[in-house]
């Protein structure tokens, strides 16, 4: 029986990161699942499911002599469900504003609370002009029984905080 481990890296950023760590841990033996990976900042993130025969002292052991010569910090979890339970998203929202503190808090709180359940989220700083700093959010979710109209109402009130945002259903089945 294959076990199933998440595995979360981080390291600075350069060439070939992705290309050796899956030779490596392929080459081991593991099987590569779901994956998000990023460069935040000046760092590149890696959130991966591997699957593997071995136990988590052997993985651990696989991954750190991959990741050493890469420079990667690693945090290895167990998960009992195993394979992915994949959700396609029923609306993708880009959101902007000017940079302050909390807006992230405002903007998920209020879609969450709304009935949104976020799938994932990417965020940015983006230089508009010397003066202010754009904060950007890209974020792409499933509904909730109540469909689209309370999310409109959240979007609405986010507007009059200064957030702007651009909603774009994803599946045909979105109201």
């Amino acid at each position: 029986m294959k076990n199933w481990f998440m595995l979360a890296l981080v390291g600075l950023d350069q060439p070939s990161i992705v290309a050796k760590l899956s030779a490596g841990l392929c080459k081991s033996g593991c099987n590569l699942g779901d994956s998000t990976m990023g460069r935040l900042g000046n760092y590149f993130t890696i959130m991966l499911m591997v699957e593997y025969g071995g136990n988590k002292n052997s993985l651990e052991n696989i991954i750190t002599s991959v990741c050493d010569p890469l420079n990667l910090d690693s945090h290895l979890v167990q998960i009992k469900d195993g394979s992915a339970q994949h959700f396609e998203p029923d609306v993708r929202i880009s959101l902007f504003t000017e940079d302050r503190k909390g807006v992230v808090e405002d903007v998920t709180v209020s879609l969450a609370d709304a009935g949104l359940n976020i799938l994932q989220l990417e965020s940015n700083l983006g230089e508009d002009s010397e003066a202010e700093t754009t904060y950007y959010i890209h974020l792409e979710g499933t509904l909730s029984e109540g469909g689209l109209p309370p999310i409109y109402q959240v979007l609405e009130k986010l507007e009059q905080k200064g957030i702007k945002s651009h909603l774009i259903p994803v599946t045909a089945q979105v109201s």
